[in-house]
């Protein structure tokens, strides 16, 4: 038994690398929240999205788009890494959502010598009950730093949580049918912190 599963994990670890992103399908547990870690790159990997205009687009899109909810997120020149959470019940597919919201961005976006914006596919994956929310979040807000755009994380202005996003078992009194106690979202502030902000804090 034991030797079946070190030769499965061997395996495993001998396997390539994916170039394209394998789309599982969400796991549901009775009421225990849905949260999906996401990357989404644009076309080409251009650095198209690192600006106030951009960001102002995506985090705009995500608004309008509310059958999904976004937690936190950063925006890379390149790409963007961001947690969601469905907020309809049941959950529409993932990727309607997708579309929906990178088609919005293309839109409204002013430079039209640039469209294609997005690669064609995403990364997505579901976080498991015993895996850390917060945890997953310091990994990826120090993006930044490890690219070496920042010295610390915090200082990186296209970063924010939009809804704080619970992975936990809600207590609830209703039956198991009814609608929105499937997850638990909050409204939060954006954080898109203004260059003057920041600059001040260095000089101090």
């Amino acid at each position: 038994m034991e030797g079946g599963a070190r030769r499965r994990r061997q395996m495993l670890r001998a396997a390539p690398e994916r170039k394209k992103p394998a789309h599982f399908p969400m796991i549901e547990a009775g009421f225990r929240s849905i949260i999906i870690f996401l990357t989404v790159c644009t076309h080409r990997r251009r650095p198209l999205l690192a600006n106030d205009q951009a960001a102002g687009l995506v985090i705009a899109a995500w608004q309008t788009a509310n059958f999904w909810r976004v937690g936190r997120y950063v925006i890379m020149p390149n790409h963007i890494h961001l947690f969601c959470a469905p907020n309809t019940f049941p959950p529409q597919p993932l990727k309607n959502w997708m579309s929906f919201w990178r088609n919005d961005v293309t839109r409204s976006w002013p430079h039209r010598n640039q469209i294609p914006i997005w690669q064609r596919d995403y990364w997505d994956r579901q976080l498991r009950r015993h895996e850390s929310y917060a945890q997953k979040w310091n990994y990826v807000m120090n993006n930044p730093v490890r690219h070496g755009y920042v010295a610390h994380a915090e200082d990186w202005r296209f970063q924010g949580e939009l809804n704080v996003l619970q992975l936990a078992r809600l207590a609830c009194e209703a039956r198991r049918s009814s609608p929105l106690h499937f997850w638990s979202l909050t409204a939060a502030k954006c954080v898109l912190k203004p260059i003057a902000e920041l600059t001040k804090k260095r000089l101090r």
